[in-house]
């Protein structure tokens, strides 16, 4: 029998914050991995304390801009995405500073 890969990689993440509950890389992950399974109330702590760790992480406001809006908080979402696009401007990231515009434009 084949191990299921989703669960593999939620495990390995896990086991990445056990640890180091401080890692950037793994609360990113396993908040994505949680995302696309549909486990928004999971996914949106991990988020938040990714920004709060690494503010600069401009694809975390993302997608925490997409889980707040999926969860119908507009309003939660617009300042995210604002905070990122703030962020954005200030690293002098172009992609980011669209894709994020384009997402606000949205809420």
């Amino acid at each position: 029998m084949v191990d299921d890969p989703q669960k593999m990689r939620l495990e390995a993440l896990q086991q990445m914050l056990v640890s180091d509950p401080d890692d950037a890389f793994a609360l990113y992950g396993l908040a994505l991995e949680l995302k696309v399974m549909g486990r928004s109330d999971e996914s949106e702590p991990l988020l938040r304390r990714l920004l709060e760790i690494e503010p600069n992480q401009l694809y975390g406001y993302y997608q925490l801009g997409e889980v707040l809006l999926s969860d119908g908080e507009n309003e939660a979402a617009e300042e995210i995405l604002e905070a990122g696009v703030a962020r954005a401007v200030a690293a002098g990231d172009q992609k980011a500073l669209n894709e994020l515009r384009a997402l606000l434009d949205m809420c």
